[in-house]
């Protein structure tokens, strides 16, 4: 998908004039997203609008490697999962940062209460990244695009079981 060139694009825009698209798997993953930064001309920066509906969350339970990620609660309440146990309230008007790391810095949003949970999600956008799921015990890499961009311009895009991992030298023998 290309963009627009930053030249002919005015550098503000007006959230409820953004278009949010649905994103759902299972019963517990469901959100409304829309890109904020990378319509808008921006290559390092990441932002987009999120909605969640109450008792779901958008993403799994996960660190980037070399992502720092920041939200900001635009509405509604939740509940960030983080690190080794931590549970911290989110409310309108609070923001959470969440830096690159590995479980140490792991983190989820969830929606709680009677409304969606509204909020802007802001990352740097490093590629290659590597991504963790302790939840899962998965790994996922990323490189041509980091977690968040543009997926048609990944070269690497893969999801493997930590336990599946091979010796460095495994089938180099020959």
């Amino acid at each position: 998908m290309s963009h627009p060139s930053p030249v002919s694009l005015a550098p503000v825009i007006r959230l409820e004039d953004l278009h949010l698209v649905s994103q759902e798997h299972g019963s517990r993953f469901s959100a409304l997203m829309a890109p904020i930064a990378a319509p808008l001309g921006a290559t390092h920066l990441g932002a987009r609008l999120v909605e969640v509906p109450p008792g779901k969350t958008a993403w799994p339970y996960h660190s980037h490697h070399a992502n720092d990620e920041m939200f900001v609660i635009l509405s509604g309440s939740g509940e960030l999962r983080y690190g080794a146990g931590e549970r911290h309230k989110l409310a309108e008007g609070m923001v959470a940062v969440c830096p690159a790391g590995g479980a140490e810095s792991a983190h989820q949003i969830i929606a709680i209460g009677s409304s969606p949970l509204r909020y802007l999600a802001i990352s740097t956008m490093r590629e290659p990244d590597v991504l963790e799921y302790p939840d899962s015990g998965k790994i996922t890499v990323f490189a041509g695009a980091a977690a968040g961009g543009e997926k048609t311009l990944r070269r690497v895009a893969a999801s493997f079981r930590q336990g599946d991992a091979v010796d460095y030298w495994e089938g180099e023998d020959t």
